[in-house]
């Protein structure tokens, strides 16, 4: 019995640590929204979702690890943000004009070398068009700043869990 039971120590951990960094990074994030300009309770959720993703998509085995991908969801995101404010700035959301930013976005990160950041800033671009069409009252540079803000959020999130959750639980 106790072999089973400690068969289920590590799974058990990783679901609990799992499950209490979605929560803890969406209801901050959501928490958070309500102090952000031209936030509705439908960008708020979004938002909260968006931090939840952050902080998922960031957990790693180690805190070392939680870090190197923080960085790159953060960088990531800010490239993808700030791309998207700019063309929100001039030009109205469409299919084909994010389908093209997107493709600009990947092609500026090769070029600029960081090809292990093109995919976050491809769905940060996403994520900020979408919005922008949801909501068009929003700003292009408040939705966009919202939403790297959102970012952050659930990258500190996953970091400050990874980090803890190897000093209170050491692996054996």
């Amino acid at each position: 019995m106790a072999g089973r039971v400690q068969k289920l120590a590590a799974p058990l951990s990783l679901g609990l640590q799992f499950g209490l960094v979605a929560v803890v990074s969406f209801s901050l994030a959501l928490l958070l929204s309500a102090y952000l300009p031209d936030n509705t309770p439908d960008t708020a959720m979004i938002g909260a979702m968006w931090a939840l993703i952050s902080a998922v998509v960031v957990m790693q085995d180690t805190g070392s690890q939680t870090i190197s991908t923080a960085w790159l969801r953060i960088f990531g995101s800010l490239i993808g943000a700030a791309f998207s404010a700019v063309y929100l700035m001039f030009f109205p959301f469409s299919v084909l004009g994010m389908g093209i930013l997107i493709g600009i976005v990947a092609f500026t990160c090769v070029i600029l070398g960081l090809p292990g950041h093109l995919r976050l800033a491809a769905l940060t671009v996403g994520i900020v068009m979408v919005i922008s069409f949801e909501n068009p009252a929003i700003p292009p540079l408040v939705n966009a700043a919202t939403r790297f803000v959102e970012v952050i959020i659930g990258s500190t999130v996953a970091v400050c869990a990874a980090w803890a959750w190897q000093y209170l639980f050491p692996r054996t």
